[in-house]
């Protein structure tokens, strides 16, 4: 005799029964959320938790039952992926507007060394900087960047054609490439 459900579905509402019947089917959804929703229609048609999961190739009815108190309390948000653990993060908000002011501000070529702004010269500003942040990392820099919508390949400033400055020992140098529009074609 199987073990009564300690908390049993609630009943779903119309709106609910339609989109977990959209989002079953859907095959641009994420899949985690395809099979979550699987599982809760199969308990809404009344399917034990152990038959829910095997309904949608999970094993286990342990997930389907913490789904389905997930959904009693969230509703459609609990098909969400939920955040797993990890790290918590280092840097704030105001950390990562000073990221993003320093990525939007155009570097100098004398004080940063660089035409151009990649993770690593970034990096280096960042560190070099009163106010800056001394043991940010590059990974940081790429997801605060990634997660304003920033890409590098779109965004970044060009030098001109053949003309590069380069550090030598005697200080920094302006080199130009004579045959810059012959390569170019």
């Amino acid at each position: 005799m199987a073990q009564p459900q300690k908390e049993p579905l609630r009943p779903l509402t119309a709106e609910e029964h339609t989109e977990l019947g959209r989002i079953s089917r859907s095959a641009s959804e994420p899949a985690g959320a395809v099979v979550r929703a699987k599982a809760l229609l199969a308990v809404a048609a009344g399917q034990r938790f152990t038959d829910a999961a095997q309904a949608a190739g999970r094993r286990s009815g342990d997930g389907v039952a913490q789904l389905v108190a997930r959904f009693n309390r969230l509703g459609l948000r609990a098909l969400q992926h939920q955040w797993r653990g990890g790290p918590p993060r280092q840097y704030g908000t105001a950390e990562q507007a000073r990221i993003l002011a320093e990525a939007q501000r155009p570097p100098d070529r004398e004080a940063d060394g660089t035409a151009t702004w990649s993770l690593v010269t970034l990096q280096r500003a960042l560190r070099r900087a009163p106010d800056g942040l001394p043991h940010v990392s590059t990974q940081t820099i790429f997801a605060v960047l990634h997660e304003a919508g920033y890409s590098y390949q779109r965004d970044r400033s060009w030098c001109p054609t053949g003309t590069a400055v380069r550090k030598r020992k005697r200080g920094t140098v302006e080199v130009h490439d004579p045959d810059a529009v012959g390569k170019k074609t």
